[in-house]
């Protein structure tokens, strides 16, 4: 039994490519082809493929938003993108919006068919660059969350640091030859993002995670 392959690129060149390829699978078979979102989001609805190679960035209708309204409308349809980016900005929206698959475009022909396999058959294929990125993002977001410090700008770490070691407002303007004004700024920020109730709380908090007091 063939498995139906709906392609979705604005570059008439790639389809063509990816038709002449993939139709080579004795098990493959292209049922579509797509040039941009809002044509794969009419044309996944109509043809009911068993898949969707689905590029990012097209006219009219984005990869990512073509994705969301096509699992949207069938929460089991399998989109696999198919794509030049492999940053963290392109691979986790994706899968948020749905996607079972994220491959690269000079990903090796015999991988581009395990993983189209793998994905009807219900498992998620992420190629290495992009599992590299969505992880790196992860675990930002994780140490982000450990250590709240780190939501600091440099300034504000600059002005943690000097309550740290005891100075008052004055001073730090006149150490960071910043105005008085800007260092409340400051302060009340770091408070903020701290979740701390005043300059006592901080200077603790400074020494605690091992950024003060200055020597």
């Amino acid at each position: 039994m063939s498995i139906r392959i709906l392609i979705a690129d604005d570059h008439h060149i790639v389809r063509r490519g990816l038709v002449f390829f993939l139709n080579t699978q004795e098990d493959f078979e292209v049922i579509g082809e797509a040039q941009n979102g809002r044509e794969a989001l009419e044309m996944a609805e109509k043809l009911g493929p068993d898949i969707i190679l689905m590029d990012l960035s097209m006219p009219e209708l984005d990869g990512i938003e073509a994705t969301k309204k096509i699992i949207e409308i069938n929460p089991l349809a399998k989109v696999m993108i198919l794509t030049s980016f492999s940053d963290e900005d392109h691979v986790l929206p994706s899968l948020e919006a749905g996607a079972s698959g994220y491959q690269l475009k000079e990903s090796d022909p015999d991988e581009l068919v395990r993983c189209i396999r793998k994905v009807v058959q219900g498992e998620n294929q992420l190629h290495s660059k992009a599992t590299a990125h969505l992880l790196k993002q992860v675990s930002g977001k994780k140490n982000e969350e450990e250590a709240p410090y780190l939501r600091l700008t440099k300034r504000e770490t600059e002005v943690l640091l000097e309550i740290a070691s005891g100075k008052s407002n004055k001073e730090i303007a006149a150490a960071l030859y910043i105005t008085e004004k800007t260092v409340k700024t400051h302060v009340s920020n770091i408070l903020s993002k701290l979740g701390l109730q005043d300059r006592t709380q901080a200077a603790l908090y400074a020494v605690k995670q091992g950024i003060g007091p200055i020597a």
